[in-house]
C-alpha cells in the first residue's frame, strides 16, 4: 500500500491566500510564497495552489505567483483555476507546476482531459470535483462552487478516470471550512468506484478527521487548509498522529 500524503492547500484570490466556509465568506490567511515555504520546511508531501476565482472571473491563473511559489518548494506542486485549454496547462507546467487541476473547463469539454493526458501524462492531470449533497447523491458544481451542473459526482469521477485523469481532488462543499470533518460517505463512495487516487478535501477540524479520511473514507491523500494556515497544527503534528494510528505516511 502506498503511503498516505498530506497536502497543504493554498486557495488564492488577488495574490493572497484566503480561506472561507462553504466556498464563501473568504478571509485573508497570508502570503502564498511565505506559506508554501513554511509547509515545505514542515515536511509537506505536496502543495496545491488553487486560484479560486479565475474561472468565475473568466481569467487565467496567476502564472507569476505560481512561478514564485515553485522557486521556494521542491516537492510536487499542483496548480488549478482558470485552466481552459492544454496550452494553459502547459504554461503552468512551464512555470514550475508538476500537475494541473482541471474543473470547470473539463466539465464543459471532457476531451480536455484526454488531450492533457496525452500531452503531459496522466500523472500530471488532476480532476477537481466540487460536490454538494442533493438527497442521497452529490451534484458537481463549477466556477468556484457558484454554478450547479446537474452532473452526479460519482458518475463524473468514473468518466474522468476513464478519460485519463491521474487523480481526483474531491471537495465536499457542505464541509468546506466547517471543521466538521470530511464527508466520509462521499469520499468512500468515489474511492470505491475508481482505481486512481482520491484526495479528500473540505472539513478537517482536528487530527482524528484526517485519520478518518484515510481509514473510513479510503482516501489516498488529504488536502488541509485552515488547520495549517492558522497554526493549529503543523504538518509534522499530523504525520506523528497518523503514525501513532498505524496509518503509513511519508517521512
Amino acid at each position: 500500500m502506498l503511503a498516505k500524503r498530506i497536502i497543504p492547500c493554498l486557495d488564492v484570490e488577488s495574490g493572497r491566500v484566503v480561506k472561507g466556509t462553504n466556498f464563501v465568506s473568504l478571509k485573508d490567511a497570508g502570503d502564498p510564497v511565505e506559506l508554501a515555504k513554511r509547509y515545505y520546511d514542515e515536511g509537506a508531501d505536496e502543495l496545491t495552489f488553487l486560484d479560486i476565482t479565475a474561472s468565475a472571473q473568466n481569467r487565467k491563473t496567476m502564472v507569476d505567483v505560481v512561478r514564485s511559489v515553485a522557486k521556494v518548494v521542491f516537492i510536487p506542486l499542483t496548480v488549478g483555476g482558470g485552466i481552459s485549454s492544454a496550452d494553459d496547462a502547459r504554461a503552468l507546467l512551464n512555470a514550475g507546476a508538476d500537475k494541473v487541476s482541471l474543473n470547470t473547463a473539463a466539465v464543459k469539454d471532457p476531451t480536455l482531459i484526454i488531450e492533457c493526458a496525452k500531452r503531459f501524462g496522466s500523472q500530471s492531470v488532476i480532476i477537481a470535483i466540487d460536490a454538494k449533497r442533493t438527497g442521497k447523491s452529490w451534484e458537481v458544481y463549477v466556477k468556484g462552487g457558484r454554478e450547479p451542473t446537474g452532473l452526479d459526482a460519482i458518475e463524473w469521477a468514473k468518466k474522468a478516470a476513464s478519460l485519463g485523469a491521474g487523480e481526483i481532488l474531491l471537495t465536499s462543499m457542505d464541509r468546506d471550512g466547517t471543521k466538521d470533518g470530511y464527508d466520509l460517505e462521499l469520499t468512500r463512495a468515489i474511492s470505491d468506484c475508481i482505481s486512481i487516487p482520491v484526495i479528500a478535501a473540505g472539513g478537517a477540524g482536528d487530527l482524528d478527521d484526517v485519520a478518518q479520511a484515510f481509514s473510513e473514507g479510503k482516501a489516498d491523500a488529504t488536502l488541509i487548509a485552515s488547520l495549517f494556515h492558522y497554526k493549529q497544527y503543523t504538518v509534522a503534528d499530523v504525520k506523528k498522529f497518523l503514525k501513532e494510528k498505524k496509518i503509513e505516511v511519508r517521512a
